[in-house]
């Protein structure tokens, strides 16, 4: 399909879509063939004109911008046009948990439990850095995720697991509002406290892990039923069995820790998700990112292979592509050797600087002859030619160079550090001058206050 261009980003075909919004691949590029992919996720036109859709689609991003941690999907931009509301976020080859979860459980098998703790620790991570997360005067925003699912974890192929979709977090300053009472999340992962319409801290986004992690154990749905009134209640009321009663295989020590963060009081759960992370780390050795890398390609194999293909056909498009505004390098010799129009360029304005430091020397009625003397030595020094042999100097009655003087100067008010300028009049030669010193009451060339303040001699200067 042909890619739909919103400002400087490309829009292809979609990865999946929701209920709010849909995921695109994308690329944004630059100068030089500069581009990247990136995952682009676009509000469904008919929610781009509700208000409250917007709001709640825009604090999503400012949300999600306020956290930097690599078990989290980054955002990167935001861009708002006519009808299109737009976040730009990183992309990652991958698979969701979910995908790979209903995959897993067509070939029959269940997620080794250090599969499982791997996932479930990166994920914890994710979630300890947004509940740390703060605004930009370093106060804590309270960022609470209350929609961890397998749906909004991706996996992958480099074996590392991320949070995404913080469309219905819980923060401090989010411009959209939760009214009292609404609920807002996947049912069936969702805390008991939530579920009823209560307050919600960082130990609901713990409670949702233990869910996640249950079901990734025993490969099946932990609160399940007909309608959501039926989920409820077994979130509130139901029994919790140690996910062994379902896998055997599951280690009696990771019961434990399941258990705990599937407490319904949220003050029997892990106080932070940073540490039930460490609790699953000494309860079973997680899998190396290679090996969770391995298990996503002998699952998803062949879906990344296709995204791949599209990914390179992508890339390719977008560095044939023409930018809008193309910079012109320079070539490699450029670089290393300057252009012969901008040293003549840098050598006028130095004589101009030198011109105006001799006139002022040369107009000293204290010392003549000595600051005309210095200021053509200054200008020697400063253009590295050695004073005994330069070029003569050039006068205004030179045949060669006519200066144009100012109207107040006369010619012979000229400036002297004309001698740098070679000329083609006949070489004369150097002519020979005698060294006028300095006042004799220069020696020492300051006065001495009462109390001890130097006031230099503006005649030795």
């Amino acid at each position: 399909m042909d890619p739909t261009r919103i400002g400087r980003y490309r829009i292809y075909e979609a990865i999946g879509s929701g209920g709010m919004a849909s995921v695109h691949f994308g690329t944004f590029g630059g100068p030089a063939g500069f581009a990247r992919t990136v995952a682009i996720k676009r509000m469904h036109p008919h929610l781009a004109k509700d208000p409250e859709f917007v709001a709640m689609f825009v604090d999503e991003a400012r949300v999600a911008a306020r956290i930097q941690h690599p078990n989290v999907v980054a955002t990167l931009d935001v861009l708002a046009a006519a009808d299109e509301l737009l976040i730009v976020m990183e992309y990652t080859q991958g698979e969701s948990l979910a995908q790979l979860m209903r995959l897993n459980a067509g070939r029959a098998r269940r997620i080794s439990p250090a599969v499982a703790c791997a996932v479930a620790a990166d994920v914890l991570a994710g979630l300890h850095a947004a509940h740390e997360a703060t605004d930009d005067r370093g106060r804590p925003i309270g960022i609470v995720h209350r929609d961890v699912s397998p749906d909004n974890v991706l996996v992958g192929a480099d074996g590392s697991a991320r949070v995404f979709d913080f469309g219905v977090a819980k923060a401090v300053g989010r411009l959209q509002v939760t009214r009292e009472g609404q609920v807002k999340g996947t049912i069936a992962y969702m805390a008991p406290e939530q579920v009823r319409g209560g307050a919600v801290d960082r130990s609901a986004d713990v409670y949702s892990v233990a869910v996640v992690l249950w079901e990734m154990l025993t490969g099946r749905k932990l609160f399940d039923g007909d309608r959501d009134a039926d989920i409820v209640e077994n979130i509130l009321f139901g029994a919790v069995d140690a996910p062994a009663a379902v896998a055997p295989q599951v280690p009696e020590q990771l019961n434990g820790v399941v258990l705990r963060g599937l407490s319904r009081k949220p003050a029997d759960r892990f106080p932070t998700a940073r540490d039930m992370a460490r609790a699953l780390r000494e309860a079973v050795r997680p899998a190396s990112a290679s090996e969770v890398g391995d298990w996503v390609q002998s699952i998803a194999g062949e879906t990344l292979r296709m995204r791949t293909e599209v990914i390179g056909r992508i890339e390719r498009e977008s560095t044939e592509a023409p930018t809008e505004s193309p910079i012109a390098l320079p070539a490699p010799s450029d670089v290393t050797k300057p252009r012969r129009g901008l040293r003549v360029a840098l050598l006028a304005s130095g004589l101009a600087a030198l011109s105006t430091l001799a006139l002022y020397a040369s107009r000293s009625t204290e010392a003549p002859g000595w600051g005309k003397r210095d200021a053509r030595a200054a200008s020697s020094e400063w253009l590295g030619i050695d004073s005994s042999t330069r070029a003569p100097s050039v006068t205004a009655s030179s045949p060669a160079i006519q200066p144009s003087l100012s109207p107040s100067l006369s010619a012979s008010q000229a400036p002297s550090t004309t001698a740098v300028v070679k000329s083609t009049a006949p070489t004369q030669p150097p002519v020979k001058r005698t060294a006028h010193p300095p006042p004799v009451d220069c020696d020492p060339p300051y006065t001495t206050d009462a109390d001890g303040t130097r006031r230099y001699k503006l005649k030795c200067l």
